[in-house]
């Protein structure tokens, strides 16, 4: 199963984007999952590189950074990141620019899409 996760929601100040990924590093455990992310508007910055959070607290590249390891691809809405001053070069290691385009593909190659 193919299973695509849209994230809008900033990193921080609200959970949503911290339990989509909750969400998309539990699917990617499973066996037969495909997971791919794509992060627009505000959760471009969950995709930050350089986090810094207290300990204890959670942080959501390292979580982006678990989904990659468990074989998830992670795109980047460019236009998002461009409206913020996020460059392609302040990505976490992963992550890469994505574009509309892309996640059109992404939504017709998935039998299931979850927006947070």
């Amino acid at each position: 199963m193919n299973v695509l996760v849209i994230l809008n929601d900033p990193p921080y100040g609200t959970e949503r984007s911290y339990n989509g990924l909750r969400h998309a590093n539990a699917l990617a455990e499973r066996e037969g999952v495909t997971v791919r992310i794509f992060l627009m508007a505000d959760a471009t910055l969950c995709a930050k590189e350089g986090q810094k959070t207290p300990n204890g607290y959670y942080n959501l590249e390292r979580m982006l950074q678990v989904a990659v390891r468990r074989g998830s691809t992670v795109g980047a809405c460019g236009s998002c990141m461009d409206a913020r001053g996020l460059a392609e070069s302040e990505l976490a290691d992963g992550v890469h620019r994505s574009s509309m385009e892309e996640l059109t593909d992404w939504t017709l190659w998935a039998d299931r899409v979850v927006v947070y």
